[in-house]
């Protein structure tokens, strides 16, 4: 079972290529254990019919899958161009005007679907087009534009981003339409909600109270991408501590950043994360050149495998699935690649949070365990999905079966290390009749040679002391 069981989960973005029930369904079935909706593209509509074909499927395999909205956020983008694109050489004077209705002439004045002059200052960095071409802000000219250096000959075309690496957003990452798209993920089927551009704690805890307001029980994902986010080690900690995960975004990430940062902050960020029992996303271009070729580059093969070994909960496709040529087959070769990684080497394990309290000290005591007696899996009973989370977090070389009466926390655990996720009637004894039921079904299997399914169940009164009771039992 442990040779065949994911532990290192995929995260699939839907988009055109993967826009249908049919499709849906095999990337499910190949090994997707969660679907990312971007709010950047597409309508509620849409995404509305593409959560029913999510949760069908789902059905039909048997297992929980997450649904992740991933909010815009304030992504500045260039507006409409003439003819879509405009050479620019160094030394060159642009205007980003703040006028979505300007109609560009193929002069110096560009518009921008935003008000830079609200926020930037002189001498601030300004990137165009992912960093293809950079420029430097030379002056505020009124309350809706500034003007910009060109420092480099490029191109640049209609709504392709900006990024500003240098100036504070603070405060102002929730634009109009990420309010709106909130309001109808509250009322939709969405089980994490992804913040874009997050620049401190207090963004994320802006973000939870408002899905608090609206009755969401979603959890909230904070991407990592700018340099405020990263400018010191205690100030990153905290919004690892704030959120219920991070994604680390390195598109973003290299462009505000620079390139040579990710590597070393993906790392920190794992470690970041199991240390205080978070979800783990590693994303972008992870395995990019299947956009357009059947085959995954050494160097994809080998980034996707550094995340598994690093001990990631998660590693996700963009582009691969929402707009690729080979959706399904990207998704066989990361599972492919996850599966002969996870059992060819091991994460090294961590020193975890020392205010955990209950939950880390029950979850490492039922992992040292269940490995010192050659267990087959761990079960975990749970009610808000607390104690799969510390369980994940030890980061076990076996399986890990969480059984839960709410179907929401089911979802929500799809995506962490390790779990597959149930939904059982409560009893005090759901976790020992689901053993005994996927036994059965061939779903979890004795080890050679062995009759019996040896388990550790994890459990607790959850009316009255959550968890505290572990159990080996044969099953």
């Amino acid at each position: 079972m442990s040779k065949l069981f994911k532990r290192t989960k995929i995260l699939a973005t839907v988009g055109p290529a993967t826009n249908s029930p049919e499709i849906i369904e095999e990337i499910i079935m190949s090994g997707v254990n969660g679907c990312r909706l971007n709010c950047s593209h597409g309508s509620n509509e849409e995404r509305e019919t593409q959560i029913g074909w999510i949760r069908k499927a789902a059905e039909k395999k048997g297992r929980s899958v997450a649904i992740l909205q991933d909010l815009q956020g304030p992504k500045i983008r260039l507006g409409m161009l003439k003819d879509n694109r405009l050479d620019v050489h160094r030394g060159d004077i642009l205007v980003l005007e703040a006028s979505p209705e300007y109609e560009h002439d193929g002069g110096s004045t560009i518009p921008v679907q935003y008000n830079l002059a609200e926020k930037c200052k002189v001498g601030e960095p300004l990137s165009m087009f992912d960093g293809k071409v950079k420029t430097i802000v030379k002056e505020i000219i009124s309350k809706t534009a500034i003007s910009v250096e060109v420092l480099n000959d490029g191109f640049i075309m209609s709504k392709k981003g900006l990024n500003l690496p240098d100036t504070d957003f603070s405060g102002d990452i929730l634009t109009k339409k990420d309010l709106s798209d909130i309001e109808w993920g509250a009322s939709a089927d969405i089980d994490y909600v992804a913040l874009s551009f997050v620049q401190s704690a207090s963004d994320i805890e802006n973000l939870r109270q408002i899905l608090l307001s609206h009755g969401s029980t979603a959890r909230v994902i904070a991407k990592i991408e700018t340099k405020k986010a990263i400018s010191s080690d205690e100030h990153l900690e905290s919004i690892v501590k704030a959120a219920d995960g991070i994604m680390v975004a390195r598109g973003d990430m290299a462009v505000e950043a620079g390139a040579e940062v990710v590597p070393t902050m993906q790392r920190k960020l794992i470690a970041m994360c199991r240390r205080h029992g978070k979800l783990c996303i590693v994303a972008t271009q992870m395995m990019s050149s299947m956009v357009d070729n059947p085959e995954p580059t050494r160097a994809e093969v080998s980034d996707v495998a550094t995340a598994v070994v690093q001990g990631a909960d998660v590693v996700m496709l963009s582009d691969e699935t929402a707009n690729g040529s080979y959706p399904v087959e990207t998704v066989r070769a990361m599972k492919k690649v996850i599966l002969y990684t996870q059992n060819h080497s091991r994460v090294a394990s961590i020193a975890r949070d020392s205010d955990g309290g209950i939950y880390n000290a029950i979850s490492a005591t039922a992992v040292k365990l269940a490995e010192e007696i050659d267990a087959d899996a761990i079960i975990c009973q749970t009610a808000s999905g607390a104690t799969a989370f510390a369980t994940a977090a030890e980061r076990p070389n076996l399986p890990i079966v969480s059984v839960t009466s709410n179907p929401r926390v089911a979802n929500q655990l799809a995506l962490i290390y390790a779990n597959s996720a149930f939904v059982r009637p409560y009893s005090d004894e759901f976790g020992l009749s689901l053993a005994e039921e996927l036994k059965a079904s061939g779903y979890l299997k004795c080890k050679e040679g062995k009759k019996d399914l040896l388990t550790v169940i994890v459990s607790g009164d959850k009316n009255k002391y959550g968890t505290d009771t572990i159990r080996v039992r044969k099953v």
